[in-house]
């Protein structure tokens, strides 16, 4: 059983890894997205402070007309009570108790719209604020990726280069071996060519008479002639 368990481990590890691997491949696109998302959610944020600013302002107003019922009607109970129309006092001062009601339950709404719209406000401001940092992080991310990835290639190839600058070092140097070849060769052709050209004078004039035949045995029995003599001297 705990053999089970093990392999199970493994393999929500494996899972696991695989997930933490694609979220890496694609982070800049899920940075992207989350930051869409919250922009998103910041401009339905923003419609809804405009809402409800909008139902502050018509509560603002039913308040103030509340308020100035009152006020109109505080002096019609004045006049009453002036006129010793009892009666009639009571009567609109009833209406004024109405009317305080209203104001009061419209001046809590009021309340609890100004504290939404307070609250919204910081609210938006630092989703606002913290959105234009998210972006300018991905931007600063991107071009840090940007400059690892070249960075990269080009480390790449620079050991490409070094590889192909060693196979192209050699390659010249088979080059040069083989034309040095070719020019040992023809330096050797010229020579043998004037070394025949010279052997062929030299028969030439020794068949012509012009000089004699150092090896041939008339100069051999002529030389040791003339050594005889200087010797005999």
């Amino acid at each position: 059983m705990s053999i089970f368990k093990k392999l199970i481990t493994a393999v929500r590890g494996g899972v696991t890894e695989v997930g933490e691997a694609i979220v890496d491949t694609q982070a800049f696109r899920i940075l992207e997205q989350e930051i869409r998302d919250a922009k998103l959610a910041l401009e339905q944020s923003k419609v809804s402070l405009t809402n409800i600013v909008a139902q502050k302002i018509a509560i603002e107003r039913t308040l103030k007309t509340a308020t100035d019922s009152i006020t109109e009607h505080e002096s019609y109970v004045i006049k009453a009570l002036d006129k010793d129309d009892e009666t009639l006092a009571l009567e609109v001062s009833e209406k004024i108790a109405n009317l305080e009601q209203q104001r009061d339950a419209n001046q809590a709404v009021l309340n609890s719209f100004e504290s939404q719209v307070i609250t919204l406000k910081k609210a938006i401001s630092q989703a606002d604020s913290n959105i234009q940092s998210c972006e300018r992080e991905l931007r600063l991310v991107e071009t840090t990726d940007k400059v690892q990835k070249a960075n990269d290639l080009a480390n790449k190839n620079a050991n490409g280069s070094n590889s192909s600058l060693s196979s192209a070092t050699d390659s010249l140097a088979r080059i040069r071996e083989r034309q040095q070849r070719k020019e040992d060769q023809a330096a050797a052709n010229i020579e043998l060519a004037e070394s025949s050209k010279d052997e062929s004078l030299q028969t030439r004039l020794e068949e012509a008479g012009i000089i004699k035949d150092k090896n041939s045995a008339h100069s051999v029995l002529d030389r040791l002639k003339k050594s005889s003599k200087t010797k005999q001297s």
